[in-house]
């Protein structure tokens, strides 16, 4: 599945919708046991909306994170993944690409700031469909009217900000 245009810049709310709403299990590439680590809560998110996470990360293979077993490369997995989120820089997202076709994933999903023009197109040509430069977890939360101005769900989303309203009183 390709973008609806063709092109990479902007995705539509309904081809993302199709694209998380079609995968069950999920492989990290890059993931992180370091709880403040962006991959670290990405995980955890994705998880607790019940995608199977199957984290990636050589130099932490046959440990665990979140209680979940890590591999060290995507060939090691018993069975292929639906996607693979890629938290890697865009010069590795080419090699991780490749490893996602050769693992027979379905999606190349490429994190915030990440975007290998070249590996999309190798991928697509596969017949991979690849989304690059979001966050499924940021996505979800947009898509599904979890996320407010401050990350916190308050059931409603704003357009412009508010007033700020005195809280504090003024010491003398």
């Amino acid at each position: 599945m390709t973008p609806p245009g063709g092109g990479h810049g902007a995705y539509s709310d309904a081809f993302l919708k199709e694209v998380l709403g079609g995968v069950k299990s999920i492989a990290v590439v890059g993931a992180s046991a370091d709880p403040v680590k962006a991959s670290y809560f990405v995980m955890k998110y994705l998880r607790d909306k019940g995608y199977r996470i199957i984290p990636i990360n050589p130099k932490l293979a046959g440990q665990t994170i979140l209680d979940l077993p890590v591999y060290a490369a995507l060939k090691d997995l018993p069975e292929p993944p639906d996607m693979v989120d890629v938290f890697r820089n865009s010069a590795a997202a080419a090699g991780v690409t490749d490893e996602a076709i050769a693992a027979g994933a379905r999606v190349v999903w490429m994190q915030l700031g990440v975007r290998n023009d070249e590996a999309a197109a190798k991928a697509e040509a596969a017949g991979l469909t690849v989304v690059m430069d979001r966050c499924p977890k940021m996505e979800i939360q947009r898509l599904f009217g979890e996320i407010g101005r401050i990350g916190v769900n308050s059931n409603v989303l704003r357009t412009r900000k508010l007033a700020p309203q005195k809280s504090f009183k003024k010491l003398i």
